[in-house]
Order: structure tokens, then sequence, then C-alpha cells
């Protein structure tokens, strides 16, 4: 450990920093009281265009993502590449969509996706399970934020999970004191870090590699030994699908999350919004640039480190010693960067996973205490009381992902992900398409999510892990070995592969549209619509978009249909 010191004293220092800043944030814009969802869990409802940009991106481009998407390059090429179109994909969808949500929200004070659905359809039962499935598809996306860390942790000697705990420690105590201003806050440094360090990686890593020429002939170079048709710098024609439908899918996937929806209704107004979608796409250009590491990787010779295991077919094939594939962006860094700024760079990836993890877990717990705490536990519940289930809430959130990254093996964690993102998908009839439309019976909607709940969690437990050697694929995994699900496991003779999550929400949509003719036509009440028409437009000033008054006694909601 000894030669990576000046790595560790800069990583401990701006992390030290950092988690000042966190402690800082309460104070930073203080409220007349933290005891208020609008506050704790929103930051007032009062960022601005600056705060609302490094915020958001804070949010969606994460540790993992820093982490995994130049690995995937690294590993099988071109493939890693689709984070890229689905991060360009999403913004378009997001401003046509939750500038709606924003409005809606700001009418009738909703704080997460599952209040608006419940006043949307006149449902209690679709807005908890909207509620329930947030926060399971979110609990493995903030364990993988443990991944980075150890990457990094890993690449300078450190092992052992007592560094893990007390950074998780330390965001807990934080996040708890201070709320979304705490993220909001650090994601100026975070941001500016990850800017400095990709930046300079691009200029400074290629110029010692002999330019880009060489660093694209050693990656063709190396995937043209290798044994499975999937990997190289182009895209094979039987990847294109899947390529394109988990883009599209996990554009779909995005905005969806609750951590997503809190950071947009955190913004004070709709031109906030707007603007930001018009700036976020900066970060898909960060985001290809990033990706390109994986091929730098690739020329420098970096080598991931071994974890101690071996892979094992399940017919008893050795395949060889098991690597931690996450390793190799920071062994990278480690390789090619002088010592103090490897340091920062650690410190980047590091900080990176501390942003999104702390929205996460608000907004899991927002969800928590919204539309379970309140709805089915305490339903005179005051402003102060939520605001204390909340944070409660996301002590344990945060405590439970700790316990997943520790207790299974971090790969497995990472399939964990990818089916967080085939579960969240089957809120877009309710969430998604709730904010254009209420033809959708509340019915239908609760059967089209079990029905596509039921598909992704199908097509998931059909798609094998496998390894591709010299003497053909071997499976590693029967089960749950990713989201790249074959066709012809449907009948069909091809070799295609699509994105289980697509499959799962068609499926889900299609069942939705029949419940729903059926119960009109045999004339089943439906639940009540609270929200109006011009409620979705509504902007800052608006006479109906009060300031937030966070003394004035709680608006008593009317009871709807119950289902």
């Amino acid at each position: 450990m000894s030669e990576h010191g000046v790595e560790i004293a800069v990583f401990v220092a701006l992390f030290v920093l950092v988690s000042g800043l966190g402690f800082f944030a309460a104070r930073w814009r203080r409220p007349s009281t933290m005891e208020h969802l609008d506050e704790w869990g929103l930051g007032g409802r009062s960022f601005g265009s600056w705060i609302t940009w490094f915020l958001i991106g804070g949010d969606l481009y994460t540790a993992y993502t820093f982490v995994a998407v130049p690995a995937l390059l690294f590993g099988a090429g071109a493939a890693g590449f689709f984070a890229v179109p689905y991060t360009i994909v999403v913004y378009p969808i997001v401003f046509y969509v939750l500038l709606r949500l924003w409005s809606v929200s700001h009418v009738h004070g909703f704080v997460t996706p599952a209040d608006f659905v419940r006043a949307r359809f006149g449902s209690p039962t679709l807005a908890l399970v909207v509620a329930v499935t947030g926060i399971v598809a979110t609990m493995p996306y903030i364990a993988l934020q443990l991944v980075g860390i150890e990457a990094v942790l890993k690449t300078v000697g450190v092992r052992g999970h007592v560094p893990i705990v007390v950074a998780f420690a330390i965001l807990a105590a934080y996040t708890y004191n201070s709320g979304l201003r705490a993220p909001a806050l650090i994601a100026f440094v975070k941001d500016a870090l990850i800017y400095v360090v990709i930046i300079a990686a691009v200029i400074w890593i290629p110029a010692k590699l002999g330019g880009w020429g060489t660093i694209f002939d050693a990656a063709d170079a190396k995937f043209a030994k290798s044994p499975s048709p999937g990997d190289g710098t182009l895209l094979p024609g039987a990847g294109q699908v899947q390529y394109a439908t988990l883009a599209f899918g996990s554009a779909l996937a995005l905005f969806l999350y609750p951590h997503s929806v809190t950071g947009v209704l955190a913004s004070k107004d709709r031109g906030t919004i707007k603007r930001n979608m018009a700036a976020l796409p900066a970060y898909s250009l960060l985001l290809g640039l990033l990706a390109l590491l994986g091929y730098m990787a690739i020329a420098a010779g970096t080598k991931p480190l071994p974890t101690g295991d071996t892979l094992v077919a399940t017919d008893g094939t050795v395949i060889g010693p098991k690597t931690d594939g996450n390793t190799v962006i920071p062994l990278l860094f480690d390789q090619m960067f002088p010592h103090w700024f490897a340091g920062v760079a650690f410190a980047a990836v590091a900080i990176g996973a501390l942003v999104p993890a702390a929205i996460m877990s608000i907004a899991a717990a927002n969800l928590w205490t919204r539309n379970v705490y309140r709805e089915y536990l305490n339903k005179d519940a005051t402003p102060a009381q939520e605001a204390r289930s909340s944070k409660i809430a996301s002590l344990v959130v945060k405590l439970g992902a700790l316990v997943a990254i520790l207790a299974l093996d971090p790969q497995f964690s990472i399939d964990l992900q990818l089916i967080g993102g085939v579960i969240i998908l089957q809120t877009l009839p309710a969430v998604g398409l709730g904010l254009y439309t209420r033809w959708f019976h509340r019915g239908g909607l609760v059967a089209g999510w079990a029905a596509g709940m039921a598909a992704g969690w199908w097509l998931l437990w059909n798609v094998p892990q496998t390894a591709v050697t010299a003497a053909g694929p071997k499976i590693l995994r029967e089960h749950f070995g990713g989201s790249a699900f074959r066709l012809s496991e449907l009948g069909f003779d091809t070799t295609v592969t699509v994105y289980a999550g697509f499959l799962a929400v068609l499926v889900n949509l299609v069942v939705a549209v029949l419940v729903t003719l059926a119960l009109r036509a045999a004339g089943v009440a439906d639940g009540r619509d609270a929200t109006s028409a011009p409620d979705y437009d509504a902007d800052a000033g608006d006479p109906r978009v009060h300031d937030l008054d966070l003394h004035a006694p709680r608006t008593v909601r009317e009871e709807p249909v119950q289902y």
C-alpha cells in the first residue's frame, strides 16, 4: 500500500472536504424549518438552473456509470456505446413528460410519482404498486454505487469492508441532517472533478500511448482474437436489435426512476427544466469520451485485478481465473497519471457515488413516507412527522443497500441493477402515459403492471450467463445472466436478442389495453381524476402554484373511490 500513499492522501482529503460540505448544506439556503418534506426531500422546490443542472447530472451519471461503461467497452467493444444514444434520447422524452409532472405536482403538492398516480386514477392500490416498484428498483441501484468505491479501494490496495461502511455512515449522517441540499451542493464538486479528470484523460493518455490510431488499432487487434462473435469495435448485425432496444428501453426507464423525478421536482419553475434539458446532453459528450477509456486501457495493456475465484461452467469446465472488470479504469488512472492526479481521479469516482446514492435514498424514503406511511399507517401525519419518517427510511434504505453489497457477490449485484431497469419500466403506463391520457382504467393498469412484472421475471429467468471460449460458448449460470433475451426462446428461428425490459413493457401495455376495454364494456366504475387539464401547464407565478408555507395546515385530500 506504501506506493499508493500520495493517492490515498489526496483521495482522503477530497473525501473529507466533500463530507464537510454535506453537513454544511443544512445551513446553505437555510429555510425556517427542515421538518417538512418539501424542504428536506425537495430542497424547498427552489433550485435554479445551475443547481438543477449539477443536481440532475450528478444524479443520472453515477459512479457505476463512470466505471462500468468503459469497462464494458474494454471487454466487449462497441456494445458498450449503448449508453451514449440512450442518454441522448432520454432528454426529449423528459422534456415532454417531466414538464407536465412538474406542473401538476406543484399545483397539488405531489412529492412522488405515486402521489400523482393516486390523484390521477383515484386508486391508492395503484399508487402503492408504483411506490413499492420504485423502492425495489432503486435499492440495487444504491448498492451499485459502492462498486465504484470498491474498485478504487482495491486499486490502491485497501481490502476489507470497513472503509465502505465508514463512507456510507458519513453519507447517511449528512443526508439525514441536510436532505436534498447535501447532494445538490456536493454535485458542484463532483461534476467539476469528473470533467477535469475526463478532459485530462482524453488528452494526456492518448498522447502517452501514441495517439488515437494506436488506441483503435490495439482494440481491433484484441477483438479480432476474441472467440465471441459479438465483440468488436463495430457492432455485429445480430446485436443491433438488442443495442437499439436496450438504449431505448433504458431511456424510458431512466426518467421513471424516483431519483430522476426528485431532481426535477426540486426545480423552481418550468423554464429551469427546459434550460436543463437543452444543456444536459453535454454530459452525453462527456460519456462518449469516458467510454473511450475502455479502448485506452486495451492499448495500455491494463489487466483487471483477479478476485481470487475461478470461473467454472455449469458442465464443470474450468474457464480460468475470475477478474473484476470494474477495476480496469482505476488501474488505468493509476498506471498513466502522476500519483497526485490519480488521487484526484479516484476521489472523483468515489464522490460520484455519494451524490446519486444520497438522492436515491431520499427518493425511496419519500415514496415510503407519502405512499405507505401516510396512506396506510398515519393518515393524519403532520409535516414534521412525514419529514421524520423520511429521514429514518433513508437510513434504512442505505443500510439495506450496504448489506446487499456486503452479502452478495458484486457481479450478482450488477445483475440486480439490470433487473431493476426491467422492474421500473412497468410503471410507464401509469406514470409516463398517465401524464397525457386518462383513458386507461385503474384496474387495467394494475393488471398490466402484474403481467409486465411476470413477463419480465420470466424473460430474465431464461437469460443464461455465458462465456465464449475457443471450445465454444459455456454456461456459467443458467438464469438471470443479463438482460439480452434470445428470441429463439419464443420459437423464432433467429440469433437476434432483445432487451427483456422492452418486451415486458409491451406485454404490460397490451394487457392494460385489453383489461381496460373489458372493464369499460362491463361498466365497472373507475376512480375519479383529482387533476384538471390546466394543472399540467401551470408555472411559477400561476395563482394555482403557491409559494411554500411550511407552517400552514395541510390541505385534506378528498377520498378517491377505493379499488
